[in-house]
């Protein structure tokens, strides 16, 4: 019998958040927060929104998942974004110590390992999981945005 809850399955979540994104205005990258198969964190890109250069949707989430746990790491829990993320987000996410990160899409230019940022020893990474539709969404919003 197939797991109902798997990495596909939360990666949609993600990426519906990116699309809510998308229809915002927002560079669409969505993300959750799980632990025991229970999305505890949802959020997307809010740049625009609040103005804010931090506010990508790993932050969004990392603050929000810390706020339902009562407590600052995120032991036991994994964040699924729909692209990889970058030099920023990586370091609030070594210092949450997530168990594990899943992302979708590769960033090859800001990425995290595209600039050799580490992330916690004991994070377990995970990437390309629903990566053509996750870059596929990004590919369109930077299409439209170019005309």
């Amino acid at each position: 019998m197939e797991a109902i809850f798997d990495d596909t399955y939360f990666m949609q979540k993600a990426l519906q958040e990116a699309q809510t994104a998308y229809e915002k205005g927002e560079v669409p990258v969505g993300a959750v927060v799980v632990i025991n198969d229970r999305i505890i964190a949802r959020a997307h890109n809010l740049t625009e929104t609040l103005n804010d250069v931090t506010a990508h949707a790993e932050m969004q989430t990392i603050t929000a998942a810390a706020h339902f746990l009562g407590g600052k790491y995120l032991h036991q829990c994994t964040l699924y974004v729909t692209l990889e993320p970058c030099v920023m987000c990586a370091g609030a996410l070594y210092w949450s110590q997530l168990s594990r990160i899943v992302y979708g899409a590769e960033d090859e230019k800001r990425g995290y390992n595209a600039t050799a940022v580490k992330l916690h020893p004991k994070t377990k990474i995970t990437g390309g999981i629903l990566a053509m539709e996750s870059a596929a969404l990004l590919k369109q919003f930077f299409r439209e945005q170019r005309k």
